[in-house]
């Protein structure tokens, strides 16, 4: 499905990067990717050895019930990962503390009535409160569709590109 994320702008414009979007089948679309976190890593992990993949510049990034996978993802590996931004996103903040060292950018919009806005903020006080390099974003006019304006922003892909793992 190429409706709200990255690869409907690909279709477009090019990317100086590999673009991985696994998307949930729809008849899962009321499961979480937390089910899926080692198939993902797992799909990383078979790409990388496909394709040449610097491993020092793997990003994560997702939307909505992605967004919480996001968070998931980058917390249970957050060695594999340069950076992270959850669009409308939240989770559980147990073991928030692993992304200390993985800068992450947070979109959320304001109105936002699937996924309230505390669900994003609570992430990112909880990692802000451990030390963690997080900045959000708060779009105050949009409701549940954070992730337009997000992904057409080419300042998240110019900071994306910026962040390598040390």
């Amino acid at each position: 499905m190429k409706r709200h994320c990255p690869l409907k702008l690909a279709e477009k414009q090019s990317f100086p990067f590999i673009l991985l979007a696994p998307q949930c089948p729809l008849e899962l679309s009321y499961s979480t990717w937390t089910l899926y976190l080692d198939d993902l890593m797992a799909l990383i992990d078979h790409i990388s050895t496909v394709y040449r993949v610097d491993a020092q510049k793997i990003y994560v990034t997702g939307l909505s019930m992605g967004g919480y996978g996001t968070w998931e993802l980058a917390k249970k590996y957050p060695d594999r990962f340069a950076a992270a931004a959850p669009i409308c996103g939240g989770g559980s903040i147990k073991g928030i503390e692993r992304l200390k060292d993985v800068p992450v950018w947070a979109f959320h919009g304001e109105k936002d009535d699937v996924v309230p806005l505390d669900e994003g903020e609570k992430m990112v006080q909880a990692l802000q409160d451990v030390g963690g390099n997080v900045k959000l974003t708060v779009y105050p006019d949009a409701a549940h569709d954070s992730w337009t304006d997000t992904y057409r922003n080419p300042d998240l892909y110019t900071w994306l590109l910026q962040q390598e793992k040390k």
